[in-house]
């Protein structure tokens, strides 16, 4: 099952397009509703059943913290000194994983995956 994805403003735009490229099925905060703020950007990736794939941590406060409802996943990548198209790559192999499921917070670094589940019943 491949995952649809919402990808956060902070999403570079080449890794977009390679993601669409590679025929992932992804819609992008920037083109629906640029500045919309984080419980915003939550709120819609759940109610259209998407993965949110963001740089910004926030959103794990928002839902562990905050308790608010969360997607189907939360994908965090790591602020690190990157290629702009590097997301795409690191997505895709994470994605291809046939064992990936939804009900967690992934936290995604060019050498590291970590996983914890998102809570249930908020």
């Amino acid at each position: 099952m491949t995952p649809f994805l919402l990808v956060n403003e902070n999403f570079p735009v080449p890794a977009l397009k390679a993601l669409r490229a590679a025929g992932f099925d992804v819609v992008a905060v920037t083109e629906g509703m640029p500045g919309a703020s984080d419980r915003a950007v939550l709120e819609h990736a759940r109610e259209l059943g998407r993965w949110l794939i963001t740089f910004d941590r926030d959103y794990g406060e928002l839902v562990f913290l905050h308790e608010l409802s969360p997607p189907p996943a939360i994908v965090f990548i790591r602020q690190e000194p990157i290629p702009p198209d590097a997301p795409a790559e690191w997505l895709k192999n994470l994605l291809s994983d046939p064992e990936l499921e939804p009900g967690y917070f992934i936290t995604l670094g060019s050498k590291t995956i970590r996983r914890r589940a998102l809570p249930s019943g908020v």
